[in-house]
Order: C-alpha cells, then structure tokens, then sequence
C-alpha cells in the first residue's frame, strides 16, 4: 500500500483481505457475506483502537504523511474570492508561503500559509515548505495590509522550520522571524493561527503568534524535530521516537500546557483521508474563532493577547537559596 505508515499495517492488512473475500464472491457461487460482515466489524474495532490511541512519534508520522492537505487545500474548500499576492518588495517571493486575500462567509480576511510540494518537483519550487527570509517578510507585508484595511489574519502552520541554508541566513533569516514576531504582537486586527501539520521551530513560530492558537488533532508543534533534539540530546538521531514521547509536542499535550486554544477533531486515520470533510471541522472552529474576536476592540484584543501570553509557561520561585556558600 503507497504511502503505508507501520502503525497502520493491521488496518491495511485486514482491508486486503475483505477486498479480497468481496472479490472472490463476486466471481463465484460461494456466499461469503457473513465472514466480510463479521470482518469489517473487527474492521472498525481495530481502527478505532488505533486512530483512538495513537503515539506521539505516530502522530508526528500522521503529521508528516506526503498526501496530508496543504494550505491551498484548505484554502479551496474554506474561503471564496482568493486573490494570491507574491513578493516581499525587498528582494523576492517565496513559494515557501502562500499569501493573499479572500472572503470566508462573506468578511474579507487576509490568509497567509507555509506550502509544501505535492511531489518532488513541487517541492522542490516550493523549497519544502522553508522559508527563507522574503516569504517571512513578504507574510509580513500582506499582515501590515491587513491591520490597515480591518481585515483578520488567518494564518495556516505547516513547516518543518526556516530555511537553514546560507543563502537565508546572509538576508537575515532570524531578522525576519523576530520581525514578525515582534510585529504581530501588536496588530490590532484579529488573528487565528491553525497549526495543519508539522510547526517546527522558529520557522513556524514566525506565523504563529496570534489571539487563538489551534491545533489539528494529529499535528506537531515544537521549538524543534524529533530528530533534532536525539541528535542533541543522546548524539543519535534514529532515537526520535524517544524524543517524541517526551518532548510534549502533540496537540492535547500542548492544550494542557495551555499553549493553545482548541484542538480540531481530525477525520479517522488523518486529515489526507477526507480533506472536504477535514476543512469542514477546520471551518466551524475558525468561525466560532471570528465570531468571538471580530466584536473586540483594538484596545481590547491587545489587552487579551498580552495576557494569553504572559500566562504561558509555569514556574515556582525559591524564597530561600538552597546549597549556597557565604
């Protein structure tokens, strides 16, 4: 089966052998209804216990499968009228982000993305989905649009980080993060980030700082890869799947650290299963999100974004030095 995740083996398995038992019964006498009944119920039992229970390094696989919606997926199925705008008016444009405006039921928002490939050749136009500064700067610029005409920012997270290369780091990669970061914090126009498949690092952060912050269900988000930190951490990169159990990456450990606001149910098995029905559970929360921001004041909405971040995060402080020589 293409594109396979090892998890999902017994599900495909079993799904064989039912196409199988159908096809046999269509070409012979045999009746077989009762054992492919009896079939797809243990069917749906063991993919409930799977899809229902799943890992952090398998939700990082989920994350990542190639087929997985991309920002223009959703960009389909959710909003009318987009109009895609490119460069940075500085040096270029970056496929890497995908920026433009659009209506959603009928208000006028400004959408901004990171885009991956579909397949190799796309991918390697669109750099992987990496960013490299201009695709940071030129988000930014369709975001200054936006706070001058009114319009919410809905912006879409799926990379696996910036663009590391040289080339990105001569025009100022981590410039242009801090930037944006520094400037979304105090637009006053509504904004809701929606974490679609992998948030890595500053890469995605650079697009995430907004009034809500949600989280498809099978989505990652962390300040860096699995792979990263075991290569940090144990000097062995094929120990991810460790990393991934203890890094907190996933979104219902990230809604319990507080981090972000709502998790969006994905479709059994992954968002690639269904994507017309996936945008439909990504387009009820991001219109309770609008309905709840779009009434708020300027002053209002800066007041509670400082506040959701400032809560971020937990600490305790010593009254006493302990272990400390005079």
């Amino acid at each position: 089966m293409v594109n396979e995740m090892e998890f999902e083996k017994p599900v495909f398995e079993l799904k064989k052998k039912i196409a199988e038992l159908k096809e046999f019964t269509k070409k012979s006498d045999v009746d077989l209804s009762s054992e492919i009944d009896k079939l797809e119920a243990r069917l749906e039992k063991l993919e409930q216990d799977i899809y229902e229970n799943m890992k952090p390094w398998e939700r990082v696989q989920v994350a990542r499968h190639p087929n997985r919606p991309t920002t223009l997926d959703y960009i389909s199925y959710l909003f009318t009228d987009f109009l895609e705008m490119h460069g940075d008016r500085l040096y270029g444009d970056d496929e890497a982000i995908v920026s433009g405006i659009a209506k959603f039921h009928g208000v006028p928002v400004t959408i901004i993305g990171h885009q991956r490939g579909k397949d190799t050749k796309e991918n390697i136009r669109r750099n992987f989905g990496m960013p490299h500064p201009e695709g940071y700067r030129k988000a930014l610029r369709l975001m200054k649009q936006a706070e001058k005409f009114g319009r919410p920012i809905i912006c879409f997270i799926d990379t696996k980080g910036a663009y590391p290369g040289k080339a990105a780091e001569e025009r100022g990669q981590s410039e242009a993060i801090a930037r944006n970061l520094f400037e979304m914090a105090g637009f006053t126009v509504p904004i809701i980030c929606i974490v679609i498949g992998e948030g890595g690092s500053g890469g995605a952060l650079a697009l995430g700082i907004g009034d809500h912050i949600h989280m498809l269900e099978n989505s990652t988000y962390s300040v860096i890869s699995p792979e990263g930190a075991a290569a940090l951490l144990w000097k062995d990169s094929t120990q991810a799947k460790k990393a991934a159990e203890s890094m907190k990456i996933t979104a219902p450990d990230l809604k319990e650290l507080g981090i972000i606001d709502e998790i969006i149910t994905e479709v059994k098995g992954g968002a690639h299963k269904d994507v017309e029905t996936q945008a439909g559970y990504i387009e009820q929360v991001l219109k309770d999100s609008l309905q709840s921001l779009i009434p708020q004041s300027p002053e209002n909405l800066l007041s509670l974004r400082y506040e959701k971040y400032k809560k971020m995060g937990k600490y305790t402080v010593l009254n006493e030095y302990i272990g400390v020589n005079s």
